[in-house]
């Protein structure tokens, strides 16, 4: 992966987890185990906080499961069948309960305790049933996570799912989400029994189990041994229990089987104790428990606390799955080279002999920036120990000093760029070095121009890296510009020397079709939507969510670019308008200026929308996951908070007004729909005071999205 940048790594990895996303829950087929996928996705969670503003708009962040198969009938849930978020330490854990109690404010409060419901992570096929009257309805996959496949008939002929609800007292529509698996021993006989009749052997429980709930002829599943844990669920038409705990055991009353050993474990004061003896012991049990596991889900108890926290993205906040820990080894780090990106952040690689680390041959790892080499002292000829979080970005875990070399001496960070000799540069503060070559250094170039067409960006298909290098090397790309002039230009390309270049298609390794199928994707690509062309600019800071931000308030992008200007002049209210957008801070608002300001972005920003028009329409849609009350006295409307809320945490109160259609902006404007001060409103409320704002208290607000007054609202 030398020479690299942080967008095209994590590109890279989003790919081949979608790939192996549908190989795993499309085609029951996967290439690799869940603590490799784990591995692979925890790399590209760790490098997407490192490199915000690299990350691609339709990463694992956004995703769940797979696409459904065409071969099934498709079931839209009532209610999205979300993944979870995992954990992989006792600190990660700690520092998600500390996430909860600070969301809601009356857990703010170290002696109040948190109950958790801990149960085993059964490694299967998520299925959800929806029953009526106590009837078996209706079965669904997960598919990916909106949109699954009817597989009711499959699902009729597994014994440990219920037909007829038995007991009494369940609502009328129910459904029940858990997880269709095979035991071990059922495994082992079933390739057995693959071997004798001549067919082929299943890599694992979960493919066999996935495989055999989703065949087209149910006649095949009804041979199959598989089983099912009811562990959650999805629509409801009354509530019948006020915890996690009630729900698993009004479900046992009712005839399902629950993924056991569960345990209900507390948390107070910051003590995990609990949670620490029930993961201690579910390992310990791991081998002995007749069915595979790779850790261990914990919910929040209540489920009022459940609904009040919500979902974030593709997760819910009260639930975590804290991961059986991933594997190690050590190895030697040969060399350590820096490598360039597309803003000239310096990147220091460590490569390394190449090591096995959980199946995988791992060969280089990112070192991060010259602090984390320093803080670790890490020098070149040192053993050091590798986890692997992906097959491309393994972790530098720690240097096994007892082990290093005599005459080892300390890594110095080099002072010039290795792609153009210019002056590194470090701004106090900050802990990356960059190079300030720009377009002049040829790294930078070639690194602008690849995320300026890639799929979080442009996404224009046919120019990867490769041909970028190449059309760079024939002199015909210097700025993204030149990409839209190329078909035009193409009948009078010259090389350097000024001797003329035949058309595309008669270049080795393309012809009429695939020169063809450029020309295409470079044309649809003139209709990119706003967030799109604001992150294939490649200003610093500005990745999909901030550009997503900033197209939903300015609806297009000569509005951003004048309000900009305005503020480049002096103008303060807008400084004080972009600061206003929640998210934008006086840093990102810097580098946004910094961007305006510098003569060469103008002329590339003006020849690019003389070519392309960016659309605001997608960013007005709902997205996907939340559903907000688009009809709520709120909508539409922008919010600021201040003072001490104290009925509501700021983020509780926050997530609340955006899932209803808000706004939430950090300081107040004339655009300002509502201030809702709690004590302690100082300027904001002074200021929304001159400008007419509408102020309300906490009480106010509470009462106006509860439909309870229609005060302010006209």
């Amino acid at each position: 992966m030398s020479g690299q940048s942080p967008q095209l790594i994590l590109q890279q990895l989003a790919d081949e987890l979608a790939r192996h996303d549908a190989l795993y829950h499309l085609h029951d087929e996967p290439e690799i185990d869940d603590a490799q996928y784990d591995s692979l996705r925890q790399a590209y969670l760790e490098l997407a906080k490192q490199y915000p503003d690299a990350v691609p708009s339709q990463g694992p962040h956004t995703r769940v499961g797979a696409a459904p198969s065409e071969g099934f009938q498709k079931i839209t849930h009532a209610f999205p069948m979300l993944s979870l978020e995992n954990v992989f330490s006792a600190e990660e854990l700690r520092d998600w309960v500390e996430g909860i109690r600070h969301f809601l404010m009356e857990l703010r409060d170290p002696c109040v305790a948190i109950h958790f419901c801990c149960e085993p992570k059964i490694d299967g096929l998520s299925c959800s049933l929806r029953y009526e009257r106590g009837v078996l309805i209706s079965a669904a996959t997960r598919g990916n996570g909106v949109e699954g496949e009817d597989v009711t008939h499959n699902a009729r002929t597994i014994p440990a799912i219920p037909q007829q609800l038995i007991g009494s007292g369940w609502p009328e529509i129910l459904e029940v989400r858990g997880e269709v698996f095979m035991s071990d021993a059922d495994f082992l006989q079933l390739n057995e029994d693959q071997d004798r009749a001549g067919a082929r052997r299943f890599a694992n429980p979960r493919n066999a189990a996935a495989g055999s709930l989703r065949q087209l002829d149910a006649s095949i599943t009804q041979q199959r041994p598989l089983r099912f844990f009811a562990y959650a669920l999805g629509e409801i038409s009354e509530t019948f229990a006020q915890t996690q705990s009630e729900i698993r055991a009004k479900l046992a009353e009712w005839g399902f089987t629950l993924n056991e050993p569960a345990q209900v474990c507390m948390e107070q004061d910051g003590v995990l104790d609990t949670l620490k003896g029930y993961y201690a012991m579910l390992g310990a049990r791991r081998a002995d428990l007749g069915f595979s596991i790779d850790g261990l889900v914990i919910k929040v108890d209540r489920l009022d606390w459940q609904a009040r926290l919500g979902f974030v993205s593709r997760a819910p906040r009260w639930a975590v799955a804290w991961k059986f820990p991933p594997e190690q080894a050590m190895t030697q780090i040969e060399d350590i080279r820096c490598q360039v990106g597309r803003t000239g952040r310096i990147t220091p690689v460590a490569h390394l002999k190449p090591i096995s680390v959980g199946g995988v041959l791992v060969a280089r790892a990112t070192l991060h920036n010259a602090d984390e080499i320093a803080r670790k002292d890490i020098r070149v000829g040192d053993s050091v120990i590798i986890q692997r979080a992906g097959d491309v970005i393994p972790q530098v875990v720690s240097v096994q000093l007892s082990q290093r070399l005599e005459g080892s001496i300390a890594y110095n960070f080099p002072e010039l760029c290795p792609a153009c000799a210019s002056a590194l540069r470090r701004e106090e503060g900050d802990a990356d070095t960059y190079c300030p070559g720009g377009l002049s250094c040829p790294a930078q170039v070639q690194e602008r121009l690849s995320y300026f067409v890639s799929r979080q960006a442009m996404d224009i298909e046919g120019l990867g890296e490769k041909n970028i290098a190449l059309f760079i090397e024939k002199g015909l790309l210097n700025s993204p510009g030149d990409i839209f002039t190329l078909e035009e230009r193409e009948a009078d390309w010259k090389d350097a020397e000024g001797k003329s270049l035949p058309l595309l298609k008669y270049w080795d390794g393309w012809g009429a079709q695939s020169a063809t199928k450029l020309y295409e994707a470079i044309r649809r690509a003139r209709e990119p939507t706003f967030d799109r062309f604001l992150v294939a600019l490649g200003i610093r800071q500005v990745g999909e969510a901030t550009a997503r931000l900033l197209g939903r308030h300015f609806l297009n992008i000569q509005s951003l670019l004048d309000c900009l200007d305005r503020a480049l002049d002096g103008d303060e209210p807008s400084r004080a308008e972009l600061l206003a957008i929640d998210g934008i801070g006086e840093s990102m608002l810097k580098d946004l200026l910094d961007f305006r300001a510098e003569p060469h972005n103008r002329q590339t920003l003006s020849a690019l929308l003389n070519a392309a028009t960016p659309s605001t329409e997608p960013l007005l849609k709902v997205q996907e996951f939340q559903s907000p009350m688009t009809q709520s006295p709120i909508a539409g409307k922008t919010v600021v908070f201040t003072g001490t809320l104290e009925r509501l945490s700021r983020s509780e109160a926050k997530a609340q007004a955006e899932n209803l259609g808000a706004k939430v902006a950090g300081s107040v404007s004339s655009k300002t729909d509502f201030l809702v001060a709690g004590p302690g409103a100082g300027s904001k409320a002074t200021k929304a005071a001159e400008l007419g704002v509408h102020v309300l208290s906490e009480q106010e607000w509470i009462d106006l999205i509860l439909g309870n007054s229609d005060s302010g609202t006209s």
